[in-house]
C-alpha cells in the first residue's frame, strides 16, 4: 500500500510540475492575434460568372441593398496584410440592417461568410464546409448556432492567407451587412 501512495504522490508531483512548466495551456503558438484593419478592406462587386469587378468605395458595407437571397458583399484583403497562417482560430462579427436602415438584431440566418484564397477562383466553395480554396465556411454569422461570432471563434487550418472574404445574407429581410470585426487568433 505505501508503494501505490507513493507512485500515486510522484505522479501528482509530475503532473502539477508539467502544467506549471507550459503555463497549464496545450496552446503551441503565444502569438498575439491579429486583428485586420477595417479601414483597409475594399468592397468589390462581383459581375457574371463571380469575376471580380470595381470598387464599391466602401470598406465593411454594402452600397446597394440586397435584392435577392444570399446576395454578395465581397471583400478583398489589403495586400500588405501580414502572414495569418500560424493562427488556427478567426472570429467575425457583423452588424445587419433592413431596407430602412434599422439595425437587426443578431441571430441564426442572418448571413453566412466564407474566406477565400484566390479571389479569382471558387468564391463560394461546396454546398456545406470548406473547400480547396475556401478554408472556412460558416453559416448563422451572429447566431446562437454560429461559432464564428464568438470570442473563441471557429478553427481554421490556413495553407495561405486569405486574399478575400465572401458574405451573403442569409434572408430576404436582411439589405445591408456591416463588417465590425475580423480577427485571426489562437
Amino acid at each position: 500500500m505505501k508503494k501505490i501512495s507513493v507512485i500515486l504522490a510522484v505522479l501528482v508531483v509530475l503532473v502539477l510540475a508539467g502544467c506549471a512548466s507550459s503555463g497549464g495551456s496545450s496552446s503551441s503558438s503565444s502569438a498575439a492575434p491579429y486583428s485586420v484593419d477595417l479601414s483597409k478592406l475594399r468592397a468589390v462587386t462581383l459581375g457574371q460568372g463571380d469575376v471580380v469587378g470595381v470598387p464599391t468605395g466602401l470598406s465593411v458595407r454594402n452600397r446597394d441593398a440586397f435584392t435577392k437571397n444570399y446576395d454578395d458583399l465581397f471583400i478583398l484583403f489589403p495586400s500588405d496584410m501580414p502572414d495569418v497562417t500560424g493562427y488556427s482560430r478567426v472570429t467575425i462579427r457583423c452588424n445587419y440592417f433592413n431596407a430602412d436602415g434599422e439595425e437587426i438584431p443578431q441571430g441564426d440566418t442572418n448571413a453566412m461568410v466564407v474566406l477565400v484564397y484566390d479571389i479569382n477562383g471558387d468564391k463560394r466553395g461546396p454546398d456545406m464546409g470548406p473547400g480547396p480554396n475556401t478554408p472556412l465556411k460558416e453559416f448563422n454569422v451572429g447566431g446562437f448556432s454560429g461559432q464564428v461570432s464568438s470570442d473563441r471563434g471557429v478553427r481554421i487550418a490556413l495553407k495561405q492567407s486569405p486574399g478575400a472574404i465572401l458574405f451573403q445574407n442569409s434572408n430576404t429581410g436582411v439589405k445591408f451587412i456591416e463588417v465590425t470585426e475580423i480577427t485571426f487568433h489562437n
